[in-house]
Parts: structure tokens; sequence; C-alpha cells
């Protein structure tokens, strides 16, 4: 994919930094997005060396800055690929949870995961008509599908971006964008270390493959979604949870 650059969202760590190398490895050029933590986002970088495209800080808790964001990377280069990957998972008791808590939840639980990637997303698609195409691809989750107690509204905000990469993918099409999406399970994640943590013998046994997924398993899947070889693909969310889960 030499010549052509890509955001991704949350390259910091985690998914994002595995699906930034990976795709960099594949001739990307990569500019990375982090929230706070720049010393970690440098160290992606200096890990990326020519194929980093620049370096960009947004809080995305506040949609207003996907914007920000958007405008900051286009006037570096060109892009051709977006990938909305930074999220938030903030587990909550629906019921004994105070107003103000559950706001405060929902508010950041949907900006973050659902009303960013959508701005971004908007920008992305208004961009690639201009250029003729381009790729978007949204890191969801299998609660997106599945559901999952305690929490509901990180649920719902995956099912939103997942129902918006379907549509969009029918809507943009004929303009020769192409949406994806990718539903991981459990991952070896900072996100989610705390709880593996405590469960890791009770989440093996819900996973037939007898592992945890690892950043780079979704990595791998995001290279090809945004390869030419998937190029009769869109609309498809590709799960990734060791058989864990169908739907």
């Amino acid at each position: 994919m030499e010549g052509r650059r890509v955001l991704v969202t949350g390259s910091s760590r985690g998914i994002g930094r595995a699906i930034a190398l990976r795709l960099a490895q594949h001739g990307w050029t990569v500019a990375l997005h982090y929230a706070a933590d720049a010393k970690e986002c440098e160290k992606v970088r200096k890990l990326l060396g020519p194929k980093a495209g620049g370096m960009y800080s947004a809080d995305l808790a506040n949609p207003a800055n996907a914007d920000k964001l958007w405008r900051e990377v286009q006037q570096d280069g060109p892009i051709h690929a977006l990938v909305n990957n930074a999220g938030v998972y903030m587990p909550i008791d629906f019921v004994a949870a105070g107003d103000a808590a559950l706001e405060a939840n929902h508010h950041r639980t949907f900006a973050v995961n659902f009303e960013s990637p959508l701005r971004l997303t908007r920008h992305a698609a208004r961009h690639f008509v201009e250029q003729g195409g381009g790729k978007i691809l949204n890191v969801a989750s299998r609660v997106g599908f599945k559901g999952e107690g305690g929490a509901a509204l990180y649920a719902a905000s995956k099912a939103a971006l997942i129902n918006l990469t379907r549509s969009l993918a029918v809507e943009l099409a004929s303009k020769n964008i192409q949406l994806f999406g990718i539903a991981p399970g459990w991952v070896e994640t900072a996100m989610v270390r705390q709880g593996m943590e405590e469960r890791l013998t009770e989440i093996l046994e819900t996973i037939p493959l007898g592992r945890m997924g690892t950043p780079e398993d979704c990595a791998a899947a995001a290279e090809f979604l945004l390869s030419d070889d998937a190029s009769y693909l869109s609309g498809v969310v590709i799960d990734i949870n060791g058989a864990s889960y169908f739907h």
C-alpha cells in the first residue's frame, strides 16, 4: 500500500498500536492519534520510522475535537483510509447507578465510541468523494452484537457503530468508498486487563480456541480489510473471538 496514508485513532496502545504497526509493515504511512499519553505515542512513532505520517493529540470525549483532528491531519497530506479505533469501556450498574453517574457514563461512552467516529467518518467520506475513493474501518466489539450485563451503554454504542458501518457501506458504495468493521471479543489489552486477571479461567472456558485474542489478531484482520485483496467487500464486520460467539 505504498503511497497511501491512514489515520488510526487511539494508536498509542493496544489494538490501535498493533494496527498502526501492521499497516506500516505493509506499506501504509500512518498518522498516529492519542488522547493524552504523548510518550507512548512517541514510542510508536519511533517504531514506524519513515512510515510515521504525523502524530496528533485530541480528546475525543469532546466530539468537536474530532473535527479539529481531521483538519490537522488533512493539512499535512492526503488521507486514503481512516481507522476509528479509539474507545472507552466503562461498566455501570444500570439500575443502582445514580442519575448523574449514568448520564456521565452515557455522555462519555457515546462521545468517544460513536459521536467522534461519526464525525471523522463524515469528514473522511467527503474527502474520499473528492479523491475518488477510500476506506473506513471501525473497531467495534462482540458485545455490539450480543450485549453484556453491566455494560449496556458500551454495548449500545458499539451496536450503533456496527450499523453505521453497514448502512454507509450501502450508501457510499457508488462513490468507491468501502466501510468495514472488526468485532473483537476478549483481547489482551490494558483496557480490559483487570477483568481478565480476575476472571481468566472463566473467560477461557468460553473460548473454544482456548486462548485470549491479541491486538495482533485484530491488526491482521484490519490490514486485510484495508488491502486491495478486500476490494469486493464492504459492510463486512469480522468477528475476532476464537469461536466464542456467532450471530
